[in-house]
């Protein structure tokens, strides 16, 4: 499936964004370089917008002057413009520069004759507190100006929806690393989307016409909802697609409505708050959800909501249980899986606490627990490192599935892919690794394969896939007692029964697969012939520890072969010094 539509963002798209970045040079003395994204961000959008109405601009003043004076006049302005937006102001960026004295009155009228979904994208800017700056420093002539050169063209007849939206990426990027925002607050490259929408999709039958709908629950610029309505049109280019999305930062709110409005979507799909204490698509379903929540993230501030949330039990959200608070990822897990239909689909990009952290009986197992009694979790691919522009840790996507075909259930596929990367020519931030469309198409094979083995060539580019069944990541936690003893040796009991010595209480951790008195009579009678078994302590608990199963013993170079390279090291150094004394005799 390689093709140059999936690549990753090219030379030129960088280009164009360094321009757009580079009118923070105007901004120097007056803005602090943090802020300089408080400006370069709106001024983008407004461009975008600007330059995308352009050709339709004359059309939609004569229509207005015709339907002004009507009750409802959106509808015929929104089909003069070609787009869900317009503008009835008479400025463009060109008129503009022609009356300098004049520029902030008349900017704001340009402003202001923009149609109302357009106003709440430049409210959630603030861009009103902006354009005050920018009159007191004298530098709004000259950013104007910047963008209206040809240079700052943002036009669809030669910059594309998606290659605006690699721009939009980049300047967000810009603005992040500004602040020095932490790890967990990193964006999603292209490379990876592609990843995710090609293991979303696989197997899926595109050739009826249904509406598909699609959700991005931390949705940022709403790369990830473009990308895949992009793919599921190149399957089948008539299928419908309705995009869903939620984002809690304004200006990547703003970026990610103004990016549907331009590209004919509904932008009040698009909703803005907080995913897990303020739900905009309660009661809603997906057909497909794509995601990268924020990992190593608290979620203090939404503790009262969510814990109210899941205090309605299966009626709510989070009901299986909450991870601990210094890390609310898997409650993105929990919301999107509420909100899959029965036939729903999701990928989601985890670090690797999920799979492992919390023993049995904690709310992090608990939630693997739900996931995989209820045969939900198809595959977990884990990426190399580095392939984030914020954070170079390990992360992995997982693959959920409501509808998994006969031959995955009740097991799991687990795809090492971190040997399966193409490296940067120029690393982006930490991002020094690519998934380019080879190594995607080697994953996907792998996914696609369900079969155990390797893919690719081990000695370079290769991803390993093992199968499991879902019980095999489960245990009973086991609670082993010993008895007290008083200083005889002599066993103390109370009413007949042994007193438990809290001082030697251990634990053991029984697979699901093995029976527990079995693994007791086995493990632990053996060594401690007094033991038993506290049966009401017994809790089941989940892990996935995926490093262990993909661990290969490297065994130690042979001891001869060390004294060799040692031996040779010691007559090499001794040659040396020969040569060095001989010449200072």
């Amino acid at each position: 499936m390689a093709n140059d539509k999936f690549s990753v963002v090219g030379t030129n798209i960088q280009e164009k964004a360094t321009m757009i970045w580079n009118v923070a040079n105007h901004l120097f003395g007056y803005f602090k370089p943090h802020e300089y994204g408080l400006v370069i961000l709106p001024m983008t959008v407004v461009k975008r917008f600007h330059d995308c109405l352009l050709p339709t601009h004359q059309q939609v003043l004569d229509t207005y002057e015709k339907v002004k004076n009507l009750a409802v006049i959106d509808g015929f302005l929104r089909k003069a413009s070609g787009y869900q937006f317009y503008n009835t102001s008479k400025f463009t960026f060109e008129k503009l520069l022609a009356d300098s004295e004049n520029i902030e009155s008349n900017f704001r009228d340009y402003l202001n004759g923009f149609s109302a979904n357009v106003q709440d994208v430049l409210a959630k800017f603030d861009f009103e507190t902006i354009i005050k700056r920018l009159v007191e420093s004298n530098t709004l002539y000259l950013v104007i100006k910047e963008f209206a050169s040809q240079k700052g063209y943002l036009g669809p007849d030669k910059i594309s929806a998606v290659d605006c939206g690699y721009i939009f990426e980049d300047l967000v990027r810009r603005f992040s690393e500004s602040f020095g925002e932490e790890a967990g607050a990193h964006f999603t490259s292209r490379d990876i989307i592609y990843l995710m929408t090609d293991l979303l999709l696989s197997g899926a039958d595109m050739s009826r016409q249904e509406n598909i709908t699609v959700y991005d629950m931390t949705m940022g610029t709403s790369q990830m909802l473009s990308c895949m309505e992009e793919r599921i049109h190149d399957i089948n280019p008539e299928m419908e697609v309705t995009c869903f999305g939620q984002e809690f930062n304004p200006s990547t709110f703003a970026i990610a409505k103004a990016d549907m409005m331009i590209r004919g979507g509904n932008p009040g799909n698009m909703r803005f708050g907080d995913t897990l204490s303020n739900d905009q698509f309660k009661d809603y379903s997906f057909r497909y959800i794509i995601s990268n929540p924020p990992f190593g993230i608290d979620w203090k501030r939404e503790k009262a909501e969510v814990e109210k949330e899941a205090a309605k039990g299966d009626e709510g959200r989070f009901a299986p249980g909450l991870p601990k608070i210094s890390d609310g990822q898997q409650l993105f897990v929990l919301n999107g899986l509420k909100k899959l239909d029965r036939k729903g689909k999701m990928a989601i990009i985890q670090n690797g606490s999920p799979l492992f952290s919390g023993d049995a009986g904690s709310g992090p197992s608990n939630i693997r627990q739900y996931i995989l009694e209820n045969d939900w979790l198809s595959a977990i691919v884990q990426l190399s490192t580095d392939m984030f522009m914020n954070t170079g840790i390990s992360t992995y996507i997982w693959v959920l599935d409501k509808d998994k075909p006969e031959e995955r259930l009740g097991k799991v596929q687990l795809i090492d892919a971190s040997h399966c990367f193409t490296p940067r020519r120029k690393s982006i931030g930490t991002k020094r690794n690519d998934i380019s469309d080879e190594n995607r198409n080697l994953i996907v094979e792998a996914f696609n394969a369900f079969s155990e083995g390797v893919f690719g060539d081990k000695n370079g580019v290769y991803c390993e896939s093992k199968i499991f069944t879902t019980d095999e990541f489960g245990y009973n936690k086991i609670v082993v007692e010993r008895p007290q003893r008083d200083e005889n040796g002599e066993i103390i009991t109370k009413k007949g029964k042994p007193v438990a010595d809290a001082s030697l209480r251990d634990t053991e951790n029984v697979p699901l697969t093995e029976d527990i008195d079995t693994y007791f009579a086995r493990e632990v009678l053996p060594y401690a012939p007094d033991a038993w078994i506290d049966r009401k302590k017994t809790k089941i608990g989940y892990e996935i520890p995926m490093t262990r199963y993909f661990y290969e013993y490297q065994a130690p170079e042979p001891v001869e072969d060390i004294m060799a390279r040692i031996t040779a090291l010691e007559q090499d150094i001794s040659a040396s010094l020969q040569v060095l004394f001989h010449k200072e005799g």
